[in-house]
């Protein structure tokens, strides 16, 4: 862990970890602030984990959260009152420490000049030009002035945001484009449900983002904190400003572990985990592997959540290890489903009832995980019946996949893209903001009611990528998205159900009947996930080769 020192009994430093503690302390650390919101990334500890472990250590911790990367005024104030009040030395940490040394500097600028703050940071690394103006402008951010200008600015480098720079460029190769982001690893999220399965090794699914950003492509390293779009400007963490002549808006969604009472203090330990965590997928394996006998409970939390199949998954992959295993008849499995169906579209669901019936999985409709007492093995789910009472229930496990709440990102829901449940409001045909036309919307984060897979944006970047094009030629929009998702329903290790589908539940088969008959369990469905789908995403929807997503030209409305 590199610890930068800004200021005498002030200290920055990126991400720590559990293992960090010990030796902050050792160095002489008595505090620490946490600058960093639970869920930015996919393999970050939780506060209440690394705070878990400060306090038996004798370290305290005060947790300052910059939502989105964007540094308000009660923020700075916060840390100045932090910096006064705790036991020193005291250290802050961020994804990068940039967060931290901001507000470090933000909270001095009351009592120290300009230029000591300046240089301070310099000599830690950490440079503050970008927030110089709001250091002398009372934390007021200006965006008459760019810091930067691109033909297209796009929020996000994960599936979606890769996919349509790489289709952007594919037809029209001198346009200036940027990425925000400021993950190091990009994630194939897809694969872990397999790794929780025993089927991929987790490190099979994250590749360097530098690796797979377009190289005409310009990579910005920061957060995005907040939107301008009456000044065509995106405010980045720092505070610095980019300008854009388009805009497309894909940073995914936020998994919202804290608001499960008790989940984020044992997570990854006495027996809960989550495939919804790169991390956590591998001990999804390790529970299910050496559990012979006791009760298994597996959460699914009320929609929308990004691939609704998966908590599903989940079950039927450890079921099928359990039975072939011969445990399967001394544990007990039972589906707790926030939601009143096994599954959104009714055609996939006669089969999914027999491998219910096959490994005797108890449903559980109408029960909504509200907390966890890991240590006690106990949760509690409130159970709201339609035309009933809310009832609180407690249920004993030995083992519990959780699946996460996920809502909109904070800086998303705050802004004036959102619609009134926090998520970006586009025309579910183009894709086109309702408000603002030169901003587009595509993945998890916006509001079209589609499955939220990868499968999903995999057909929305062409769609997206040809009616900005068309803009920028003066033209209307030419291409429609016509709600496709795809869920491999991994119904046991060999088999899949591949449910493909569009708005309204529409079914939309890729392949022929007589090939793979989406509603029932296949084996060809499974070599197509396991062996064929991970180097499609790699090598062609994050290189702008479309295929099987050529877009659908735009019908009349």
């Amino acid at each position: 862990m590199d610890m930068k020192q800004i200021a005498e009994q002030f200290f920055v430093a990126a991400q720590i970890s559990e293992t960090n503690l010990a030796a902050l302390r050792e160095k002489g650390i008595a505090s620490i602030i946490c600058n960093r919101p639970d869920g930015e990334g996919a393999d970050q500890p939780t506060f209440r984990e690394l705070a878990h472990t400060a306090e038996k250590l004798g370290l305290e911790m005060r947790y300052i959260p910059v939502s989105g990367g964007i540094v308000q005024d009660a923020d700075a104030q916060a840390f100045k009152h932090a910096l006064d009040t705790l036991p020193k030395p005291i250290l802050a940490y961020c994804r990068t420490g940039t967060r931290s040394a901001t507000l470090w500097s933000l909270a001095q600028a009351k009592s120290l000049p300009l230029a000591e703050i300046l240089s301070a940071t310099k000599k830690a690394g950490y440079d503050m030009k970008g927030v110089v103006r709001r250091i002398a402008n009372g934390g007021k951010t200006p965006t008459a002035q760019a810091d930067a200008t691109y033909d297209i600015v796009i929020v996000g480098g994960g599936a979606s945001g890769i996919a349509v720079a790489s289709s952007l460029k594919a037809r029209k190769p001198e346009l200036e484009i940027a990425v925000i982001d400021p993950a190091e690893a990009h994630y194939y999220q897809p694969g872990w449900t397999m790794v929780g399965g025993g089927v991929f090794e987790a490190e099979d699914t994250v590749r360097t983002m530098g690796s797979l950003i377009p190289k005409s492509v310009r990579w910005l390293k920061s957060a995005a904190a907040a939107f301008e779009p009456e000044q065509d400007a995106v405010i980045l963490d720092g505070c610095r400003v980019v300008k854009y002549g388009r805009l497309v808006v894909c940073p995914g969604l936020k998994l919202d572990w804290g608001r499960i009472e008790g989940l984020v203090d044992t997570l990854g330990r006495n027996g809960v985990t989550s495939n919804y965590r790169y991390d956590m997928a591998p001990y999804t394996w390790e529970l299910v592997s050496r559990m012979r006998s006791g009760r298994a409970v597996f959460t699914q939390p009320p929609m929308p959540i990004k691939c609704a199949g998966a908590p599903q998954k989940a079950i039927y992959l450890s079921a099928d290890h359990w039975t072939r295993t011969h445990a399967i008849e001394d544990i007990d499995i039972q589906f707790h489903n926030a939601g009143g169906v096994l599954f959104g579209v009714k055609d996939y669901v006669p089969a999914l009832e027999k491998y219910i019936d096959k490994y005797h999985i108890g449903l559980n409709f109408f029960h909504n995980l509200v907390a966890v007492d890991g240590p006690a093995r106990k949760a509690w789910f409130d159970v709201s019946r339609p035309d009933k009472a809310v009832e609180r229930i407690e249920v004993a496990f030995d083992m519990m996949h959780v699946t996460p709440p996920q809502c909109a990102p904070d800086f998303i829901a705050v802004s004036p893209l959102a619609d009134a449940a926090g998520w970006v409001d586009v025309d579910q045909a183009t894709l086109r903001h309702k408000t603002f036309d030169n901003i587009w919307s595509l993945g998890d984060v916006m509001n079209a009611p589609n499955a939220k897979t990868a499968a999903a944006a995999r057909k929305q970047a062409p769609v997206v990528a040809d009616n900005i094009i068309a803009d920028i030629k003066g033209g209307a929009p030419v291409a429609q998205y016509d709600g496709y998702g795809s869920c491999p329903l991994t119904v046991e290790r060999g088999k899949i159900i591949l449910a493909e589908f569009g708005y309204g539940g529409t079914l939309q088969p890729s392949f022929p009947r007589w090939l793979i008959d989406g509603t029932q369990p296949s084996r060809l469905a499974w070599l197509l996930k396991e062996k064929i789908l991970p180097p499609v995403y790699w090598q062609a929807m994050l290189k702008g080769r479309e295929w099987l997503a050529a877009p659908e030209k735009l019908s009349a409305r």
